[in-house]
């Protein structure tokens, strides 16, 4: 991890600090100095073609709708959620503790992020809980 970090406005409108990569870190860099539109906003991202202004919800939402077509990707859900729930499933499949996901995705509780594992049998095996109670036989 680099030295970079972003303040985020996310779900709840809750503004919190993350960590960047160096990586991304560099990318925004290289946007905000060579394609970003020279408009007096503290908003980082906008959009390209006049009039100007900061990306809205339902840009973004238009902008990963417009990707998931690109991609061939088919699903009910067609929102910007469907990349929080895809880098869940994916840290998750490649070891990532609840925790981890949880404190990636900034939930407050650890059985919102619990409900990313209902998609996985192996990992629900992992999270389930021995039961306590009698046997029904």
């Amino acid at each position: 991890m680099g030295g970079w970090q972003d303040n985020l406005a996310g779900k709840g409108r809750r503004e919190e600090r993350l960590p960047l990569t160096q990586e991304i870190g560099d990318a925004i860099l290289a946007y905000i100095e060579r394609a970003r539109p020279r408009v007096a906003t503290t908003r980082v991202f906008l959009t390209s073609a006049a009039p100007v202004r900061p990306l809205s919800r339902i840009a973004v939402k238009c902008i990963v709708r417009r990707a998931l077509d690109r991609a061939g990707v088919k699903s009910i859900h067609r929102g910007a959620h469907v990349l929080r729930h895809s880098a869940a499933t994916t840290m998750l499949r490649n070891g990532a503790s609840l925790a981890g996901v949880g404190a990636v995705l900034r939930h407050r509780s650890p059985s919102v992020t619990a409900l990313y594992a209902k998609v996985d049998i192996g990992l629900l095996s992992e999270i389930a809980q021995p039961w306590g109670g009698r046997l029904p036989c």
